[in-house]
């Protein structure tokens, strides 16, 4: 059982909380003072995103701090470097475009990701049947391969992830890209169920999570919740790094409140 499972199925609480950021945004520097605040906040695993130029999955909030990382020319070897100063502290899971993958060299990057400590890769863009070399890769390396189910993929589609799937399978809230939204959807507890039917592995919900009550609703049917553009909207309103890391920590613990 991989180092995610694990935690996962020893923590004890209603859902694990997963803040995301994008690597390098506002700063490298800054970047570390967000990943402190998540630690602070009470985050059990944390997901960063490799800036990319064209990331289909996220919706514009996401992107320009996409944007704002790639004009600093922060590179998948800067969030490498990022991933293995806190890998140690805690469970670290990059969401990186396959594209990335393969101009960096596919089994290149995943063992440069298992040696900074990663515990998982999510590739938004790579469909599981033409994942499986990079699936087999992952699995040798001790990586997880997190793969994504969306409400529009048919319940055979679904088996054949769940099949393939380690470490946590991301369950995307919505059919569209990421982003903060008023409401969840009312479809989500009989996705969640067709997905729960299919297997063990345990299923964390993001894309539109992003208040305590979102939360709590998550944590009735899943195991872990994932928040990323309201937490890149504290960072971007924030007149500095420091109010920022506080109100995240503040933002996070009200979170996790509702997921104990």
């Amino acid at each position: 059982m991989s180092r995610l499972e694990e935690i996962f199925r020893g923590s004890g609480k209603k859902a694990l909380l997963m803040p995301y950021t994008t690597g390098g945004y506002p700063t490298m520097h800054e970047c570390r003072h967000v990943l402190e605040a998540f630690i602070s906040g009470g985050a059990d695993m944390i997901e960063m995103g490799v800036p990319f130029s064209d990331p289909l999955a996220d919706g514009p909030v996401v992107q320009a701090s996409t944007q704002q990382a790639l004009e600093q020319g922060v590179t998948p070897d800067d969030v490498l470097q990022l991933a293995s100063e806190f890998s140690s502290r805690i469970p670290v899971v990059l969401m990186v475009y396959y594209n990335c993958v393969f101009a960096y060299g596919q089994d290149r990057f995943i063992e440069a990701a298992a040696a900074a400590g990663v515990d998982g890769l999510i590739v938004p863009d790579l469909p599981v049947d033409e994942g499986t070399d990079f699936i087999d890769a992952c699995r040798a390396r001790g990586v997880d391969p997190i793969l994504l189910v969306a409400p529009t993929s048919p319940d055979e589609r679904i088996e054949l992830i769940a099949k393939a799937a380690s470490g946590f399978i991301y369950c995307v809230s919505v059919a569209g890209v990421t982003g903060a939204r008023t409401s969840l959807s009312d479809q989500l507890p009989g996705f969640i169920a067709r997905v729960r039917a299919r297997t063990d592995v345990p299923l964390a919900i993001g894309f539109g999570v992003s208040t305590p009550e979102h939360a709590a609703e998550v944590a009735r049917y899943a195991d872990g919740v994932i928040i990323g553009s309201r937490l890149i909207n504290i960072v971007s309103e924030a007149p500095d790094i420091d109010t920022a890391g506080r109100a995240i920590t503040n933002f996070l613990n009200e979170v996790n409140e509702v997921l104990k």
